[in-house]
């Protein structure tokens, strides 16, 4: 006897499992049984599980019986003809939905030819083992499944028009491509995903090779005269928002021009840029800490004393100013009413981005990589036909990664690019290599896509061969520009008197256990106690008990807690942090004494 469990739930037994599993999958074809269920037998605990829940991924596959797919010629040709529909094909059993459970006990063929005794099902397309955004990357067959994740996780970080309205929305850090073009190497799953409405990357000519070692690691070379032509130019969009906000006791913000009695005003010069509704024009080219939205808040925390005193009715200056760092122009604004019914002020400020040293690009077969240098095109290397290329990609970047797929693509490419038509790229159905190879050769190029390259500094032929083609480049979200990060003096946080974290806030980066053995490993001795002295302090301690004395700055004098004004002090340069650490061990009854050694030998 086999015990029989649906959904994880105990239901009963049956004599025969083979038989029972067998009938009701017949049931479920002929639509006795319906056709959310799925059935599998795990044979090493003697059970037999059937799932009907929501939520579990199920995909559909041509049944196969003794050796033969349900999916006939005559039944095909009537799906061609819509006589057929695909709810038919499900109901008459010709194809059916498994899940992961019943799949274990499957075995499924790829290709019709591929069909064996013991087969019980096929594929519908090979393609089907992809994914909606895999599946537009072109001969990804021939790629690694790392590299397919990593493509397809790529596709969704470029940049291009990511909605046809973007003028009339107000989005939080987005960008807009200028100029981009659909792939000349595609996949079918494009024309079904509308992809040429939405492109999101240009096709670029690319060479394979190593360049002054500017493009070493993942690094990639780009033409300066392409970047100046448009190539990769994107908009990015910052959005400020102000709010009206209402306090208890009828008190309210004012967005306007801060008057000059307001608590914290800052000089004429910086409310320059405002109108008198104290918004900025839309137009004005905004810098750094420019304040582009006026506003200013009644005084916090009312107390039943304050309320006639003359500091409690000063208002408190609370602007919205340009993030630090950041420039442009102010794109678009938006005055309306929120849900509470406060006004509230958006505004859109846009900056242009051309590509600089720094910014990430990648191709569709996760071949990511920042660009390292930007040469003029004269420098540039060039072919014996004189194509210069746009992008230098590093031959390093491909063997142990063995994307294959990258390589096949700037071989369509140039296929593509010289017969003036698009090429079929679509996994398991792409146009083959050979064919490839052949029109090349038909063009009076060499069948393997190198050519003869001179170097564009002295003139000189390169001994080796160098692979070119045509490729689909996407530009990334992540570029230098939002990521690049410096502080001098600024805020410090109250407890431990140590910058403060992020590069919003004007931050600091920290310099942990590892970053410090660096610095050690390099000798950079004094840049270490630089480092270390974002917090120093001058802290008097007890040369009898250790302690930190206490300083008296009426009488002008310090004392130890212990051994009172007798004992004496001396003043020492410490970390911040350590005497919060001292603090701390004296709250949990812990006496840290710190002993004291002169500086000089000789006065001890």
């Amino acid at each position: 006897m086999v015990d029989v469990f649906i959904n994880q739930r105990y239901s009963g037994k049956v004599e025969n499992a083979n038989e029972f599993i067998k009938k009701l999958k017949e049931d479920r074809r002929n639509g006795k049984v319906s056709s959310v269920v799925n059935v599998g037998y795990k044979q090493d605990y003697d059970m037999i599980e059937i799932e009907t829940s929501r939520g579990r991924l199920r995909r559909p596959l041509i049944v196969v019986e003794n050796g033969k797919s349900k999916l006939t010629n005559e039944i095909t040709e009537k799906f061609l003809k819509e006589e057929l529909s695909w709810e038919d094909l499900v109901k008459t059993g010709v194809i059916e939905y498994l899940d992961a459970l019943e799949e274990e006990d499957c075995l499924v063929a790829l290709y019709p030819e591929n069909i064996v005794q013991e087969t019980t099902h096929l594929e519908i397309s090979p393609i089907t083992c992809f994914g909606v955004t895999t599946s537009l990357m072109p001969y990804s067959n021939f790629g690694s499944s790392s590299r397919l994740i990593r493509g397809s996780k790529i596709q969704k970080q470029s940049l291009g028009l990511y909605a046809s309205n973007f003028l009339l929305r107000i989005d939080t850090d987005v960008s807009l491509a200028h100029y981009p073009q659909r792939p000349i190497v595609t996949s079918f799953m494009m024309d079904v995903f509308n992809y040429d409405k939405h492109a999101s990357g240009q096709n670029v000519t690319i060479a394979i090779m190593s360049y002054h070692g500017y493009n070493m690691e993942d690094a990639i070379i780009m033409n300066k005269s392409s970047v100046q032509r448009g190539l990769a130019r994107s908009t990015f969009f910052t959005p400020y928002v102000a709010e009206e906000l209402r306090y208890s006791g009828g008190l309210v913000d004012e967005i306007g021009i801060p008057d000059k009695e307001v608590k914290g005003y800052k000089s004429e010069a910086d409310y320059k840029l405002l109108e008198k509704d104290g918004i900025v024009y839309t137009g004005a080219e905004v810098k750094s800490q420019d304040v582009i939205i006026g506003k200013s808040s009644p005084p916090r925390f009312l107390g039943e004393l304050e309320e006639f005193s003359i500091a409690a009715n000063i208002r408190k200056e609370s602007s919205i100013s340009m993030k630090h760092g950041t420039t442009g122009v102010i794109d678009f604004t938006i005055i309306s009413e929120n849900e509470e019914g406060n006004k509230i002020v958006q505004t859109r400020v846009r900056e242009q981005r051309i590509p600089e040293i720094g910014d990430k690009f990648a191709s569709r077969h996760g071949q990511k990589g920042v660009i390292g240098m930007l040469i003029p095109q004269e420098d540039m290397p060039f072919s014996s036909s004189g194509v210069i290329p746009d992008l230098i990609f590093s031959p390093h970047s491909v063997p142990s990664r063995m994307t294959i797929g990258h390589l096949l693509e700037a071989l369509a490419g140039k296929v593509a690019a010289l017969r003036g038509e698009i090429v079929d790229g679509t996994a398991f159905d792409s146009e083959k290599e050979e064919t490839l190879r052949k029109q090349l050769v038909e063009f009076g190029f060499k069948d393997n896509g190198t050519e003869t390259f001179y170097n564009g500094i002295t003139g000189e032929q390169f001994e080796a061969k160098i692979f070119v083609g045509n490729m689909y480049y996407l530009k990334l979200k992540h570029m230098v520009a939002n990521k690049l990060h410096s502080r001098a003096a600024g805020r410090i946080q109250l407890l431990t008197r140590q910058p403060i974290e992020g590069r919003a806030k004007g931050g600091g980066l920290r310099i942990g256990e590892m970053e410090k053995d660096c610095f050690v490993a390099h000798g950079a001795a004094l840049l270490l106690k630089e480092r270390f002295d974002s917090d120093k302090t001058i802290i008097p301690i007890s040369e009898k008990s250790g302690l930190i004395a206490i300083k008296d700055i009426y009488k002008k004098l310090y004392y130890c807690p212990v051994a009172g004004e007798n004992a004496p002090v001396s003043n020492v340069e410490l970390s911040y942090a350590f005497k919060l650490l001292l603090d701390e061990l004296k709250s949990m009854c812990v006496y840290p004494k710190i002993k004291l050694e002169s500086k000089y030998q000789n006065d001890r």
